[in-house]
């Protein structure tokens, strides 16, 4: 463990047992012989919680004291994982409560593994988030983090005969220990209703009538930053109704309807992305939006208010930062707060709106670039709907003004067409727009959002994306962290992660090269273990372990992937010798319940992998395993267990990825596109200690315009047709993929065949496959470059990404 650079009062072994010891008294009414590891757990998690919320009133105190300004972060997800290992790690007493719990007789690992990843997140935009928030702390911003409490999370995944299955999942039970409500903060919001509109005393009033109403209930969970005293907040809403039962219906035997809105407030936190494609789908998810983004500017404005008694500098004293376009509502919600309750005229409103908000794009994919109905939007929000009108008629003009261009305005419109498009509202409302790599950028400010761009250049910046390294390396990978300290001389990296470029003196230090691959081989052996008591699954750690994990989308190309398997399996049927290096390919990934492409291949992966496990003349040569409910707590164990990291997203597509940041940190070699981070990986990498393969991005729109036919790419390439041939086939379980073969080569549901252009980069895909095997045999060569790989990781720490946010965007101080 670190030596300690915190200046928190210190805590031992034995003050930790004895706290643990009272809390279980206490709380539980048992002394520790007689305590559950859930008990234990939740000992722990109140134990931990009580020592970062006594920090985190002195950080409030000091940052009121101060007159700070603070950073507030909106995201509808933050994938925090579990909380009780990393906030030990990060307070620096985790090699003290591990004592502490043997000595009371636990098996501290029992007790981090009963832990639930708390069920806040899906995927990237919500570990990104979890990640910024950590080094928001680290670096001594006063920040609070905001999104909802949601009962279910996403889902717990199922596989049942190689299809994926959603399950709920309660993460509260054992999880709420982590959480302190705050129920003298709770805010209400208004859906519905009618406007009734007076003029009293030269301003216009406007009061929203018979909404119904739904209380927002704070529950804040406290994050403790590293090597420092300073804590800060993720502040998670939970809903209910503001008359949970209406006595009248009741009375009259009318039960259901009685709790109508009850039934109607829990919906809003009761899962996250509920599906909608119906009309019912739509208008909840617009409640969610709506829901935490007012309660959220509620809150803030109250406590601004508390603080400085007027909200005219506001923009002086707090920016909020909207991660993707969920949060967009917080601008006509600041609007409505201005004019409505401090009684703004609309240009003094605006003004400090337009200062105060910043916006994160996470995607060019069109579909991730919400449009609202205008008709849910007037009868659910009949307020915001009216300020958007405002805006976008103001908007409008200034479009026309600057282009005098019908095309451009009808493109930049915030309302057209009977929609209302939340990413031209950010372009609107936002004093900065970035991206979240330099390609992704320029695809911004190039193509995406071009002409706002070209008209306001001054907003559009770019903050590549970034991990939190002392999760994703010291804490998950002991055995580098250890070798990286003696290498480097300390730990001076856990909060310089810079300090990691040092390793590159070592890269051809055979010995350093030995104690590398040890370290991946005892991983590998680890994570062996774990899938074989988690998921039944036996493998081989001498084998390449050649991982894909992420969401499950067609533009991430776990498809193309698949192929490639199909490829090999076809070789080593036509040639027993054709592999002479056992490969074993792990996926992770769950698709939206809705996508029913995405769960398609999810069954082709399933169905491929129980062809290969039944073949004899696999053995010991190819095996492909899907991990069944892939997580923050599944990751943590993967990543350092790696040595391949599949990225291999259609260039153009990816708008940065951070899974392939955490391979990298824990030494796997990427096979990838020229896409989204990973060109900023080469850059610091070169071609040398990476495979790259595909068409850039700038080839794959001149492919596309030029007329894309993949049918010519089939009947040339004998190996490709084979491997879609097999797909319509199907494998030993019977199941054809006919459905998907017709996908690649004709087009279906409106898709342009092979949109995502597989077909155009299997040749080279198999090629880098193929580099990446040959390379993999020489030991010398390949811990080389790994040895590379952890010493230039360090460009992509969360730390940098959130310093560049603090001085070219929020313009706050940071350590």
């Amino acid at each position: 463990m670190a030596q300690s650079k915190s200046r928190m009062t210190p805590f031992t072994t034995k003050t930790l047992e004895e706290a643990l010891t009272a809390k279980l008294m206490l709380n539980f009414s048992k002394a520790p012989e007689e305590a559950t590891d859930e008990e234990m757990l939740k000992a722990c998690a109140l134990v931990i919680r009580d020592m970062m919320a006594s920090r985190g009133l002195e950080a409030r105190r000091k940052t009121r004291r101060e007159q700070k300004k603070k950073v507030h972060y909106l995201s509808l997800e933050f994938l925090m994982g579990r909380s009780l290992m990393k906030n030990a790690y990060n307070l620096e007493i985790l090699p003290q409560l591990k004592e502490a719990l043997e000595n009371l007789g636990f098996k501290a690992g029992d007790i981090f593994e009963a832990e639930p990843d708390a069920g806040l997140g899906n995927g990237g935009l919500g570990r990104l988030a979890a990640c910024y928030l950590d080094s928001l702390t680290s670096l001594e911003i006063p920040a609070t983090g905001y999104s909802i409490c949601y009962e279910l999370g996403i889902f717990k995944q199922k596989i049942v005969e190689g299809q994926q299955v959603e399950l709920p999942d309660d993460w509260k039970g054992l999880g709420a220990a982590w959480l302190l409500p705050k129920p003298e903060e709770i805010q209400t919001v208004h859906f519905g209703g009618t406007l009734r509109e007076f003029w009293d005393n030269g301003h216009l009033h406007i009061v929203n009538e018979n909404a119904t109403a739904v209380q927002a209930v704070p529950c804040d969970m406290v994050v403790a930053g590293y090597g420092t005293d300073h804590v800060n907040t993720l502040r998670l809403w939970d809903a209910r109704a503001a008359r949970p039962v209406d006595m009248k219906l009741f009375s009259r035997g009318e039960y259901a309807k009685a709790a109508e809105e009850e039934a109607m407030a829990k919906a809003i936190a009761r899962v996250l992305y509920p599906e909608d494609n119906h009309y019912e789908g739509k208008s909840l998810r617009l409640k969610q939006q709506y829901f935490f983004v007012s309660a959220t500017v509620q809150s803030i404005a109250t406590k601004h208010l508390d603080t400085y008694g007027t909200l005219k500098n506001f923009h002086e004293k707090n920016v909020i930062q909207i991660n993707d376009t969920h949060p967009t509502l917080v601008i006509p919600e600041l609007m409505r707060i201005f004019i409505d309750e401090a009684g703004m005229n609309w240009d003094e409103a605006w003004d400090i709106t337009t200062k105060s908000v910043a916006y994160t794009n996470h995607t060019v994919l069109a579909e991730a670039l919400e449009r609202w109905p205008q008709n849910l939007m007037e009868t659910l929000l009949p307020r915001i709907w009216q300020i958007i009108v405002e805006i976008a008629g103001r908007w409008q003009a200034k479009v026309e003004n600057f282009y005098h261009d019908p095309v451009k305005t009808q493109k930049m419109a915030i309302v057209w067409g009977g929609e209302v498009r939340m990413a031209n509202l950010c372009l609107a409302g936002g004093m900065a727009v970035n991206g979240v790599s330099g390609l992704h950028s320029d695809i911004l400010k190039k193509d995406v959002f071009k002409e706002a761009c070209d008209m306001e250049p001054w907003k559009f910046q770019n903050v590549t994306n970034g991990i939190d390294h002392r999760r994703w390396l010291s804490e998950v990978n002991t055995g580098l962290d250890s070798l990286i300290r003696e290498l480097t001389g300390g730990d001076d990296y856990l909060t310089e992660p810079m300090a990691l470029q040092k390793l590159d003196a070592y890269a051809d230090d055979k010995t350093v090269q030995e104690r590398l691959e040890a370290i991946k081989r005892a991983n590998k052996e680890s994570f062996a273990k774990y899938t074989k008591r988690h998921h039944g699954v036996t493998l081989d750690p001498g084998s390449i372990f050649d991982v894909q994990v992420k969401r499950l989308h067609e533009y991430k190309r776990q498809l193309l992937n698949v192929l490639h398997i199909i490829h090999l399996y076809q070789k080593l049927q036509d040639d027993p010798n054709s592999i002479t290096q056992p490969h074993t390919f792990l996926f992770g990934a769950k698709s939206a319940p809705g996508y029913f492409v995405a769960k398609r291949i999810i069954r082709l992966i399933n169905s491929l992998a129980d062809d290969i496990a039944h073949n004899p003349i696999c053995k010991d040569k190819l095996q492909v395993v899907f991990l069944e409910n892939y997580r923050v707590s599944l990751a943590e164990k993967l990543m350092p267990a790696s040595e391949v990291s599949q990225q291999i997203s259609t260039a153009g597509k990816e708008a940065s990825g951070t899974g392939n940041m955490k391979f990298m940190m824990n030494g796997a070699l990427t096979i990838g596109t020229l896409d989204g981070a990973n060109v900023e990986m080469h850059e610091v990498l070169g071609d040398e200690n990476m495979f790259l393969f595909g068409l850039h991005a700038d080839e794959v729109e001149q492919l596309k315009r030029e007329g894309y036919v993949p049918q010519r790419l089939y009947n040339r390439d004998e190996s490709l047709r084979r491997c879609l041939d097999a797909l319509r086939a199907g494998f030993r379980d019977g199941v054809s993929y006919e459905d998907l073969y017709q996908r690649l080569l004709f087009g279906a549901g409106g898709s342009a065949a092979d949109e995502y252009l597989l077909l155009a980069d299997f040749r080279s895909y198999c090629e880098a496959e193929q580099r990446m095997v040959e390379t993999y045999a020489d030991r010398e060569q390949w811990n080389r470059m790994s040895v590379h790989n952890i010493a230039r990781s360090g460009i992509f720490a969360a730390d940098r990404a959130i310093a560049e946010y603090a001085d070219n965007i929020w313009h706050v101080p940071h350590k």
